[in-house]
């Protein structure tokens, strides 16, 4: 059995080397995509695929978000079910598809460990030869391949066990007697009540990696008092593996096979290292190569390295949504027109939309980091018109003052 504490060398590699190498692999992702994938045939016509090789360079590519990919796919539903998105189609190359609530709809590619599952699962402390209790859904959303293959790469058996029938998951773990548990924490928090209501014991589950919703630390806690390390992961059905936890529990650690930026909402624009924004990410999967794919989730990059060994950047983990769109006087407000207006004055670093009062009765108040030069307030007023169709006051604020928290637009009304 193995026994080192990283799944290989990739994880603990120079940091100069792991960007050298991702930088290195962009720009042929990128050619790739173009030539393959028929909706960045499109979107990136004209971009000199082999000028894309630094984060600079990336980062002046579009943003490609959820709802412009489902647009995609619901306009060629009849022609293309994946949007153009896809650069290999139905047959060998793609034993599976699903379907994520929306509906969109995912390949699945048939090269081993195709979701990159497994390097989370090691880092949660399995190992090669193990059986691995899975109630994640097999049906319709690829949860449960995605954990499936991953464990199959590492050198996992598994039990599909999937979702519901709470007792008979107990009866089974009882009997095959797993080494762990892969699925929702909530769920696992279920089958382990019900295993105390029924008197039935489960000590081989010691250890579990949870992912789909949060993951408070009270609820950590309360599995390891009953014998069970749980460990967290981030993916999504259109990535794969984004980032995991390990055994520091000091945030999550990026996949080795994806490029993430955290840009400020509603924009393609980095932000500075340790600011909350949105996670968008490069993947170097071939068969689904997205480029720029906003995830709509809020994270921020941790300072230094991971004390387990591993090299990669840190993530704080989920921190909210970052689609904060909201109605204002019958006209919708997108956190891009708030970066709009922010771009028009370059000192500006920070600002936030506060729309407060009751419904029908809106008011907005962009709070703004600066001191009122040359009539900065007034100019302000004039671009949120300009841009919004809406009057806002304006309010300047000392710098630092509002929080890093990546809200853009703050919809602080009544509802009543």
């Amino acid at each position: 059995m193995t026994t080192s504490p990283h799944y290989d060398h990739l994880e603990i590699r120079n940091p100069a080397e792991r960007e050298a190498a991702l930088m290195a692999a962009l720009p042929a992702q990128v050619a790739h995509a173009q030539k393959n994938s028929p909706a960045f045939t499109a979107s990136l016509a004209g971009v000199d695929a082999a000028s894309i090789n630094s984060r600079k360079a990336l980062a002046q590519l579009p943003v490609i978000r959820k709802y412009e990919l489902l647009a995609q796919q619901q306009a060629q539903r009849a022609t293309n079910v994946f949007g153009g998105f896809a650069a290999i189609g139905f047959g060998k190359a793609m034993p599976r598809v699903f379907a994520s609530p929306g509906t969109i709809y995912e390949p699945e590619g048939a090269r081993a460990d195709y979701w990159r599952m497994a390097r989370a699962i090691y880092a949660a402390g399995f190992r090669p030869n193990e059986l691995i209790h899975n109630c994640f859904s097999y049906h319709f959303t690829p949860a449960g391949s995605m954990m499936e293959t991953g464990a199959h790469a590492m050198g996992c058996t598994v039990f599909a066990g999937g979702t519901g029938q709470t007792e008979q998951q107990v009866g089974a773990m009882a009997e095959l007697q797993p080494a762990g548990y892969i699925g929702t924490p909530s769920f696992l928090k279920i089958i382990v009540e019900k295993a105390a209501e029924l008197g039935v014991k489960l000590p081989s589950v010691t250890k579990a990696l949870v992912s789909g919703e949060a993951f408070p630390p009270s609820l950590r806690d309360w599995l390891a008092e009953r014998g069970i390390a749980g460990y967290q992961c981030y993916a999504t059905a259109d990535l794969g593996l984004i980032a995991y936890e390990t055994q520091a529990r000091e945030g999550l650690v990026l996949d080795e096979g994806v490029i993430v930026e955290i840009v400020r909402p509603g924009t393609g624009d980095p932000v500075p290292e340790g600011e909350v924004g949105e996670l968008v990410v490069t993947s170097l999967n071939p068969d689904y190569p997205l480029i720029r794919f906003g995830t709509g989730d809020l994270s921020a990059v941790l300072p230094g390295p991971c004390p387990t060994g591993r090299t990669n950047v840190r993530i704080k983990g989920w921190m909210g949504r970052a689609d904060q769109t909201t109605k204002v006087r019958g006209m919708f407000v997108h956190p891009g027109q708030v970066a709009e207006v922010v771009k028009r004055f370059p000192d500006i670093k920070r600002a936030r939309l506060v729309v407060t009062g009751e419904m029908a009765n809106d008011q907005m108040c962009l709070m703004v980091e600066g001191s009122d030069a040359e009539g900065l307030v007034q100019k302000l007023g004039d671009a949120v018109r300009d841009i919004t169709k809406l009057r806002a006051d304006v309010t300047l604020v000392a710098a630092g003052t509002l929080p890093n928290d990546g809200k853009v637009i703050e919809d602080a009304r009544t509802y009543k």
